[in-house]
């Protein structure tokens, strides 16, 4: 974060989210010739790449923890969004859509977030200091979540397959939506000091600039957070009308249709590699966490409460449960986590078995 764009918006981040809804009307249920699908996606990026940034502006505004916060917020929205809008139009073949894509999520925030940034961030520090407490708090709540949403419905005997019943899907979307709740709370009120990035002894290694910089405006928050909004629906159309051409060039490719929920969690969650990345490289690695953990819970935390409001109106099945690869991968990465965290210290090493960890999830995406 720089003067340059506390002080004044850059003229691109207030650009693109009118060119982002432009391109939307322009596209909206139109057959996609190669040059209105490279429109498409062109704007789709550029929409999601400034959304995050407006979350960044209103971020700095609030201040820590708040600002890992609204970032992970505004990238689950993008998510939840894009997964009820696909379901909605996708019938039986996005039953599974849901649960790929939160999946996805958990892995690529636990292991490919989480890991690029220890690596990056050691490369550069060496060892990197992060609160334990914070770190912890945020694991064994996204434990439970994913247990609960994404586990049980593969044991359960109330409806055929991998599912739950209604009962079931309003007690694991209110149980959601609660421990989200309280982790919230406790990050934010209760214990904000846990969330907060860890003092380096050596001050040089520090980049304080966050710190010594003058917030924005409260006039340049309000309308970055104007901006986000029409970012946000700006993606969510966006992401409608290229979503089936994506998923006939995955069953042209012959990849199974979990590379949709795949593709889906990569792009809403690149913007967000990006700043836990750039934390790391400031030795703040606990932003970095707070990113990484944070995004899982709240793509848990809201987007299941949300499909079980929407299954009301949805008409196709809906399917949560994990098959048994994707249990030991979730099973690996929470051992996994838990040795990372359990410290307070990180290494290169560690940020390495996560990068391998998601090269794994990766590969048997594509290869079952």
């Amino acid at each position: 974060m720089t003067n340059s764009w506390i002080q004044r918006l850059p003229r691109w981040t207030l650009a693109v989210p009118p060119l982002a809804f432009v391109d939307l009307l322009v596209t909206w249920h139109r057959d996609l010739s190669p040059f209105l699908l490279t429109l498409v996606c062109l704007g789709l990026g550029a929409a999601v790449i400034a959304a995050v940034h407006h979350a960044e502006v209103v971020a700095h505004r609030v201040g820590e923890p708040y600002g890992t916060l609204i970032l992970a917020l505004a990238v689950t929205i993008i998510e939840v969004a894009l997964i009820v809008t696909l379901m909605a139009s996708g019938g039986e073949k996005a039953a599974s859509l849901a649960r790929d894509t939160v999946f996805a999520a958990v892995m690529i925030t636990c292991n490919g977030i989480l890991g690029l940034a220890l690596v990056v961030g050691s490369l550069r520090h060496r060892v990197q200091e992060f609160r334990v407490q914070a770190s912890y708090s945020a694991l064994t709540v996204m434990t439970a979540l994913v247990t609960l949403s994404l586990v049980l419905p593969t044991f359960t005997t109330s409806a055929p397959g991998p599912r739950f019943s209604s009962a079931q899907l309003a007690f694991a979307g209110v149980t959601s939506l609660v421990l989200y709740g309280v982790f919230v709370f406790i990050q934010t009120i209760r214990h904000r000091d846990y969330f907060l990035p860890v003092r380096a002894d050596d001050d040089s290694d520090v980049d304080d600039e966050d710190d010594h910089a003058a917030a924005p405006s409260t006039r340049t928050a309000l309308l970055s957070l104007g901006l986000l909004f029409v970012c946000l629906i700006a993606v969510v159309g966006l992401a409608k009308t290229v979503s089936p051409r994506l998923e006939s060039a995955v069953e042209s490719a012959g990849a199974p249709l979990a590379v949709v929920g795949v593709v889906i969690a990569l792009l809403v969650l690149l913007p967000e590699t990006v700043a836990a990345v750039r934390a790391a490289l400031r030795n703040r690695l606990q932003t970095s966490v707070n990113l990484a953990l944070g995004s899982a819970l709240a793509s848990i935390g809201l987007t299941i409460p949300a499909i079980a409001v929407a299954s009301i109106w949805l008409s196709g099945p809906l399917v949560l449960g994990l098959d048994g690869k994707e249990m030991v991968l979730f099973a690996l990465t929470v051992v996994t986590a838990m040795l990372t965290l359990a410290t307070g210290r990180a290494t290169l090493l560690q940020g390495a078995v996560h990068l391998a960890v998601f090269s794994a999830f990766l590969f048997l995406a594509v290869s079952p």
